[in-house]
């Protein structure tokens, strides 16, 4: 397949290019007959050849229109002419003109509507982009963001079709594919992770005033870097729309939160924090004496935050200089408690019925984007994004007493573990783009980055103890040092660049768009990883405390003269890097009124190198290299049956790159004691993607679609139970081939109108049911079981929304969101024991799907200030992870619940100003 696709689009290669222009939107109506929509008007951009003609419901366009002020001509035969002066267009932006039409003498200008908006911003006019592209694309913009309340990117995305988002990883998976199946852009760039655990950043930190609009490509072009199987997620960043200033405050509760009467806790290491921003104080041996091992009390828990934002436009040298700039700081409390098991073999190894975790987030984000027209055909832009964010999290279980962990000391009963833990992330991004219209038909587009991410977790401290009696508390010994405290720290150095030179030519159509346009470019990512993990662990065996409050007491200089051993071990480490060099070349066709497409290839060359040294490898030290080079074609066909409906077609080869974090065989527990480690024999997957679509739209600012697609996965990574009594999860190549079936529907409808005819209750929904299967090499067999479901995948998911707007002057918004995922796998099964494997085995972790649902309403109480009072997660549902378990007595299997928390509803109230 590979060999006869590339061999068809060796020499028809394309991509589809965000034109730096400008387009004319709009409805035309008839007065004459109680403004019904007036079809096949003529629109005409005056002294010149570009224009349009309006369809059956009045719609016309006219894209690609160079940025300037026009005036615009509307004639109808047997109608008055109507002319419009001083149209601006704005590079990026859609200006829309509305205008009724009379066969009489009774049209006033003033009745013509012209309003200009960022096409990256209204729902319509991204709409309209859906519409003209020759790839499918799909994009949710800030005017929805704000009416369904989400605030951040990660929200966003799992208001698309085929989305979902994992409570218990917190990854986002697209048609049930996660973290390692996608790649993360801003404006077209890759940006790193934040996480050792993940190849995306977590997306909660790009809040909303930042975003313009969040877009998904499900399918492949290949101007794009090769390691996206399921998606790329590309954040678009605002940049100036028009002059202004605003200002918004905010502040709720998490209902959890609400029921804790003053007892929040949160980490001893909070006592260096100011504005979630951590200052080291000491190195780690020696916070062991000279700060507290116990959890301080948080007294305030509401939420708060607080939003600015601001646009200018200058003249410098003659140069038109546009501003815009945003910054905000918010702090959030959550509060759980559930359930907590583990098993090995069928048989309970960890068992907590009153797991607590307190958590608290800040987040402090600061934007500015310049856009400089150096001419009318040169222009530049350059982003710059900084974000500090700070995740804290006191984690606790048995302190009720019925803790059991197997095979403890002093006893396997009475356990009781304590993880505090802050986590602090420093994020920097700084981009710049440059767009050059050599001449008519050529146009010369680049862009270059440099990210930075500082990661670190600089103090964690863990404890492990044994309830004996209600006043005496012990330290536990499975092995030595359980008493412990460790830093780690991860600093990412990113640069990327591309080039892109689009050539157009061909005939025009009646558009003005030319037959043809050749798009030859190169990309460049050079990523570069420092990674390293201390520890200081203390035995503290014999010793007591009156109860699991007061550990502080144990840990003295006196102490450690007395018994107590301190052992500092040398630290983990790793360094890698990620070498990307790749060159394209497609084109974009228009093959008579219905038949267009985009097709091209791109050879790419990767390079992994990783060098560890840590403690839980054979000899501490080791490396490897991996290196791909390979042809990635892709291709884009879409075919207009008329001016409503079109059908698409897409196919690529792709592939999904083992992450450093996958490769290293460092080993990460979590606050349950979960483990988590690397595999250096693991291989990269190769992809085929299939793609069919259908696209209606009814009218303007609607949608009705249906998708089916099919992926073909050689060497799919999941992440699976190992074998051994340490229990561990591990990336591993866990089958030779994977397949996914699926079909997607979508409906944007507006179900009323008001005596104007516009839409004022909305309805807005997509599902999306999936078939999937994977093999299972011999190592993974267990129970007679060859095959299994994806890890991640979730078979069934819902989204839906009902909105309603009053389209007054004091406008109201309400808006109803719910989402459903049904039950994916969190991690693969695997054998203990190869010979006894029906009996010896640790069948595949299962997260329960569960509903979610939002309510946002809004009101302008004048023209400038808004109150808005948003819910999230109402319903809040139990979530929950299960494992089949056998009984090895009777042989009979049930289901155990492993995790189990609820998150609390979410309420919150703001006030938004604009000046």
């Amino acid at each position: 397949m590979r060999k006869l696709l590339t061999c068809l689009l060796i020499f028809s290669v394309a991509l589809v290019q965000a034109q730096e222009t400008g387009s004319i939107v709009g409805t035309l109506t008839d007065k004459e007959v109680n403004n019904e929509p007036l079809a096949f008007a003529n629109v005409l951009i005056k002294g010149t050849t570009k224009g349009a003609t309006s369809d059956f419901d009045g719609l016309y366009e006219i894209a690609n229109v160079e940025p300037g002020i026009y005036t615009i001509v509307f004639s109808y035969l047997g109608y008055e002419t109507v002319e419009v002066p001083n149209v601006t267009v704005e590079s990026g932006k859609v200006t829309t003109i509305n205008a009724p039409m009379s066969a009489s003498e009774g049209m006033s200008l003033d009745e013509v509507v012209v309003t200009t908006t960022a096409r990256k911003d209204s729902e319509a006019a991204l709409l309209l982009d859906q519409k003209k592209a020759l790839v499918i694309k799909e994009s949710i913009g800030a005017e929805r963001l704000s009416k369904i309340g989400v605030s951040n990117a990660s929200a966003a995305t799992t208001k698309i079709a085929g989305v979902s988002k994992s409570e218990g990883s917190g990854d986002i998976y697209i048609r049930g594919l996660g973290d390692r199946y996608l790649s993360t852009t801003m404006n077209g760039l890759p940006i790193p992770s934040d996480d050792v655990n993940n190849k995306n950043i977590n997306l909660n930190l790009f809040s909303t005033n930042i975003i313009e609009n969040v877009g998904i490509s499900k399918t492949y072009s290949t101007s794009s870097y090769a390691d996206q199987t399921s998606g790329n997620v590309d954040i678009s960043s605002k940049s100036y729309s028009k002059k202004g200033l605003s200002v918004g405050l905010s502040s709720g509760y998490n209902t959890n939160v609400l029921g804790l009467d003053g007892d929040f806790k949160r980490s001893i290491a909070t006592e260096d924090v100011t504005l979630g921003f951590h200052k080291k104080q000491y190195a780690l041996v020696d916070l062991i004496t000279r700060q507290g091992w116990d959890p301080l009390k948080q007294k305030n828990t509401g939420n708060y935050g607080i939003t600015l934002s601001g646009a200018e436009k200058f003249e410098i040298f003659g140069k038109e200089l546009k501003i815009f700039v945003a910054g905000s700081h918010s702090k959030s409390y959550q509060y759980q408690e559930g359930v907590f098991r583990s098993y090995r073999s069928n048989v309970l190894d960890n068992e907590f019925t009153d797991t607590e975790s307190f958590s608290s987030r800040t987040n402090t984000t600061g934007y500015l984007n310049l856009g400089l027209k150096l001419s009318d055909n040169h222009r530049l832009k350059i982003s710059s994004l900084a974000v500090n964010t700070s995740n804290d999290n006191v984690y606790e279980q048995g302190r009720n007493g019925e803790g059991y962990v197997f095979d403890q000391d002093p006893q396997e009963d009475g356990a009781f573990v304590r993880d505090q833990n802050f986590k602090q992330t420093i994020l920097l991004v700084n981009q710049i783009e440059g767009v050059h219209n050599i001449n008519e038909n050529n146009k010369l587009t680049w862009a270059g980055g440099y990210n930075y991410v500082l990661a670190q977790e600089p103090n964690r401290v863990r404890n492990e103890a044994n309830i004996l009696d209600p006043n005496t508390v012990q330290y536990a010994h499975v092995g030595d040092f359980q008493q412990r405290k460790s830093s780690q720290k991860i600093e990412d150095t990113e640069y990327n660049a591309y080039i892109n030179d689009a050539i157009s030519f061909g005939a025009l159509d009646e558009y003005d768009i030319h037959k043809f346009k050749l798009n030859i470019g190169v990309n460049f990512r050079q990523k570069d990883r420092v990674f390293n993990s201390l520890f200081a662990g203390v035995r503290a065996r014999d010793f007591q405390v009156p109860t699991v409050d007061q550990f502080s007491e144990t840990f003295t200089a006196e102490n450690f003269d007395n018994g107590l051993v301190l052992r500092e071990r040398e630290a983990d480490r790793y360094d890698a890097d990620l070498n990307v060099l790749a060159g394209y070349a497609n084109l974009d066709f228009h093959l008579g009124e219905k038949l267009s497409g985009n097709a091209g290839v791109r050879f790419e060359r990767d390079e992994i190198n990783v060098l560890w040294d840590v403690a839980n490898f054979v000899g501490r030290v080791g490396s490897i290299k991996k290196e791909y080079t390979e042809l990635y074609p892709s291709l884009n066909l879409k075919y207009a049956l008329n001016e409503k409906n079109a059908i698409r077609f897409a196919s690529s080869l792709t592939q999904t790159l083992p992450e450093f974090k996958e490769l290293a065989p460092f080993e990460y527990v979590s606050p349950t004691g979960r483990v988590t480690s690397g595999d250096p024999d693991l291989e990269k997957s190769d992809v085929l993607n299939v793609d069919l679509k259908y696209e209606f739209f009814p009218s303007r600012g609607q949608l009705l679609s249906a998708t089916g697609f099919y992926k073909n996965i050689k060497n799919p990574i999941n992440l699976a139970q190992t074998r051994g009594s340490s229990g561990n999860f591990q990336y591993a190549n866990t089958g030779e081939k994977a397949t996914i079936y699926g079909i997607e529907l979508e409906a944007r409808l507006g179900l009323l109108k008001n005596e104007d005819e516009e839409s004022i209750l909305d309805f807005n929904t997509n599902i999306t049911k999936m078939w999937f299967n994977q093999d299972l090499t011999e190592f993974f067999q267990y129970k007679n079981k060859t095959e299994t479901d994806l890890q991640g995948a979730s078979d069934l998911i819902l989204n839906g929304s009902l909105s309603y707007n009053s389209k007054t002057e004091k406008e109201f918004n309400a808006t109803l969101t719910g989402n459903y995922s049904s039950d994916k796998v969190f991690v693969l099964g695997s054998p203990e024991d190869f010979n006894n494997s029906d009996v010896l085995y640790n069948d595949e972790i299962i997260e329960k799907g569960f509903f979610t649902l939002d309510l946002v309403l809004s009101k302008m109480l004048t023209k400038k200030l808004q109150l808005k009072l948003v819910g999230r997660n109402l319903l809040n549902p139990d979530i929950q992870q299960t494992q089949l378990i056998q009984d090895l007595n009777t042989g009979v299997e049930s289901d155990k619940v492993v995790l189990s928390y609820k998150k609390g509803a979410q309420l919150n109230l703001s006030l938004k100003y604009n000046f």
